[in-house]
């Protein structure tokens, strides 16, 4: 069975439209990256059904792709042989909300809708641009954004969004000259504050192996792995 989490995931990160083709749901991205836009098995592996969620990605002037989670094993052995390259490895991280920091240090972070023009600035001058921003848009049910603030500026900025009562942290972003300041911890608290009393009684992230800071910050606040996936591609020369 699919852990919960990736409901969670697909609700709080939505795609621009979803289908069936086959035994796989296809995402349409439209840009916003692979986890609004990679196929997943949703039943039973036919191998005929892999060319046909091929097919529907590329229909839609997209790059096949592959999202790999915990049990799938023959799906991703059928891709390795097909010569897909598997990238971007990540761990989900999940804690009770009650075990979490609520506590935000005065005029550092505080959560608002819809986006300041400034959150959606320091947004998109560090890597999450507008197509990454429509699908924070297209989130449904509540959801917030979180804007720190360190050394008397804006610098910092956070979506957290709530599904069956997890809240789900995305786009965590400070600005590089705002580093190591405390800055990524606020913006923390204040997400689980606001997911508190949201009604959420559980908080969950993504995030990619290879950024051992944030990971080093999340299991430092008490946030624990739970899960992990990859994804796999059409090997690139």
């Amino acid at each position: 069975m699919t852990d919960p989490l990736f409901e969670v995931i697909d609700a709080t990160w939505p795609a621009a439209s979803v289908r069936q083709a086959g035994g796989f749901l296809i995402r349409e991205g439209r840009g916003g990256g692979s986890r609004v836009s990679a196929a997943s098995l949703i039943g039973r592996l036919e191998e005929a059904d892999i060319d046909t969620a091929i097919a529907a990605q590329r229909s839609l002037g997209q790059e096949p792709k592959f999202m790999l989670r915990p049990g799938e094993d023959a799906l991703d052995a059928a891709l390795a042989d097909r010569g897909f390259e598997a990238f971007d490895p990540v761990v989900i991280l999940t804690a009770d909300l009650a075990a979490l920091p609520r506590e935000v240090p005065p005029v550092t972070a505080f959560a608002h809708w819809p986006p300041l023009a400034i959150a959606r600035e320091i947004w998109a001058e560090n890597g999450i641009g507008a197509e990454r921003q429509a699908i924070i848009e297209r989130a449904r049910g509540p959801k917030a954004v979180v804007l720190g603030r360190t050394r008397d500026r804006a610098a910092g900025a956070a979506f957290v969004a709530l599904h069956d009562r997890t809240a789900m942290l995305h786009a965590l972003v400070v600005a590089p000259e705002f580093r190591r300041l405390g800055l990524g911890r606020a913006i923390m608290a204040e997400a689980c504050r606001w997911a508190h009393d949201a009604g959420a009684t559980r908080m969950a992230l993504v995030v990619t192996k290879a950024n051992a800071a944030a990971l080093a910050l999340y299991r430092d606040i008490g946030l624990q792995p739970v899960c992990a996936y990859h994804y796999r591609r059409e090997a690139r020369p």
